[in-house]
């Protein structure tokens, strides 16, 4: 018994073989044809994951406009108010409690002859205070924990976000009427001429050298 010829599933129609010879034909040219020169110095090179996103940040925070200073907000003129330094530099500080938090306080303050002031808000538990501070409302540029004494003051330490550059503040009440001091000027130097130098072995502005006759 002969073996049945294997037969394709589909038959193969002329017109088919003369499209497929073409094809190879057209191939073939394509693969002996000279490729154009690459006239482009940075053909195929693509900028790393990391840079491509930094690029884009730093256009987008250009583009952003610059931020404002803060002015005071008159909802906070009733909070108690403090005075006294932060790193040597004397502020106000106006901190009240918050009425949607048992704990919560809120407020702002202001370095001594500046017009803008710097948000706070935060948490009092007990005699501990712990707030953070925001030069634009959005942004968090300080953590200040301190401690409340029995007479109202409050010290402790102010830091950056990342908990560095530590420096002391120390506040107190403020008296009613006692307005925050203008900021300390340097005196300006005078023109008037020195004085001249007292005379050698003067004593109380005279002379004790004696000249015989």
């Amino acid at each position: 018994m002969k073996e049945a010829t294997r037969r394709p599933a589909f038959p193969v129609r002329p017109t088919m073989m003369i499209a497929a010879s073409l094809v190879s034909a057209l191939a073939l040219a394509g693969c002996n044809s000279p490729m154009p020169p690459d006239t482009s110095s940075g053909a195929g090179t693509v900028a790393p994951k990391g840079e491509s996103h930094g690029a884009d940040d730093a256009i987008r925070t250009l583009a952003l406009p610059p931020q404002k200073p803060l002015s005071p907000n008159p909802d906070y003129a009733r909070f108690p108010r403090y005075v006294g330094t932060l790193g040597g530099r004397q502020i106000e500080m106006k901190l009240g409690a918050k009425t949607d938090e048992p704990s919560g306080v809120h407020g702002e303050y202001r370095f001594a002859g500046s017009a803008s002031v710097i948000l706070v808000a935060g948490d009092r538990d007990g005699d501990a205070l712990e707030i953070e501070e925001s030069n634009d409302g959005t942004h968090i540029t300080g953590n200040w924990i301190g401690k409340f004494e029995a007479d109202g003051s409050v010290s402790g330490e102010r830091m950056d976000p990342d908990d560095s550059n530590a420096q002391p503040f120390d506040l107190r009440p403020a008296v009613a009427g006692v307005k925050l001091p203008p900021a300390p000027s340097h005196a300006a130097p005078s023109l008037e001429p020195a004085p001249p130098p007292p005379p050698p072995n003067a004593v109380g502005g005279t002379s004790n050298v004696i000249i015989g006759e």
